[in-house]
């Protein structure tokens, strides 16, 4: 079957061939297991049930999990082993199943998640993705995924061409969105305060692009309103940007909070922001020794 599950497009044979994401049709995982540094509503107490995909269909500049998204990082796992770490991660106490950079796998993650349900897994599925995907294969996923985790990154064509090489960021991530949202509905929690149903925008900051943060978040929320929450965040942190000299430094206290600011005088209240500079290597988990899989 040729892959054109992500606007790349690449009409190629995956058993034969890798796409632009760096991945054939066989499963590879970097890192499955609880995380803690989610929005408050996705990890809770207990952990969100992360796994991490190898390969992206996206090439920012600045991402922070750079060995993961070119490939170089992972273990090749079959759909069954998909199945069990599932299981696995709800037997752990996990409050979902959270699937990070998934576009690429979606047909394999489909076919885990039949397994896994049939087998008990009950937890909700949470869909974490850079925004940059198709319609169609967000339509895919109806009945398997209750909760949205997108990056909305960009509305600027000039901006998501030059950082993310994709000119079209915008257009694509809107449409998707739409559906994520009309599948879900308005957003849902348990007792605990562990969103069940839902959408969750992010939308990270980066230096120097403060206008174009705050276009995103009047997108947003003149769109959706209170139906999504939005997650401002501040945890770009600055990797061999030697290339990229405007990046090449943290965000600063006053572009977060301008953009916050301007949040707020919107009027959202269904939003998460980041204390004080959370842009710490921290955040990033270690890819090097493929926990849980």
């Amino acid at each position: 079957m040729l892959c054109n599950m992500c606007p790349r497009e690449c009409n190629i044979d995956r058993e034969r061939s890798k796409g632009f994401c760096q991945m054939s049709d066989i499963l590879k995982v970097s890192r499955a297991a609880l995380h803690m540094w989610e929005e408050p509503c996705i990890s809770g107490k207990e952990g969100s049930g992360t796994v991490f995909f190898s390969g992206c269909t996206l090439r920012c500049v600045f991402c922070q999990n750079r060995d993961i998204a070119a490939g170089r990082s992972g273990k090749e796992i079959s759909i069954e082993r998909l199945s069990e770490i599932f299981l696995e991660l709800m037997e752990k106490g996990a409050n979902n199943i959270n699937l990070v950079t998934p576009t690429h796998y979606t047909r394999q993650i489909i076919k885990a998640l039949d397994i896994a349900k049939n087998q008990g897994m009950n937890l909700p599925i949470v869909y974490n993705t850079s925004g940059y995907e198709k319609t169609d294969t967000i339509k895919m996923l109806e009945g398997y995924v209750d909760v949205y985790l997108p990056d909305f990154k960009y509305v600027s064509s000039d901006i998501s061409g030059k950082y993310s090489g994709a000119k079209d960021y915008y257009i694509y991530a809107k449409d998707a969105l739409s559906e994520m949202v009309k599948q879900t509905g308005k957003p849902k929690f348990d007792e605990r305060r562990i969103m069940t149903k839902g959408v969750i925008v992010r939308h990270l900051i980066l230096p120097g692009c403060s206008e174009d943060s705050k276009a995103v978040i009047e997108y947003l929320y003149n769109t959706y309103g209170d139906d999504i929450y939005i997650s401002i965040m501040n945890q770009y942190t600055p990797f061999g940007m030697e290339n990229y000299p405007e990046l090449n430094r943290k965000v600063t206290t006053y572009e977060y909070n301008k953009v916050v600011n301007y949040a707020i005088e919107l009027g959202i209240t269904n939003g998460f922001v980041q204390e004080g500079s959370a842009a710490s290597e921290s955040f990033i988990p270690d890819f090097d020794t493929y926990e849980g899989v």
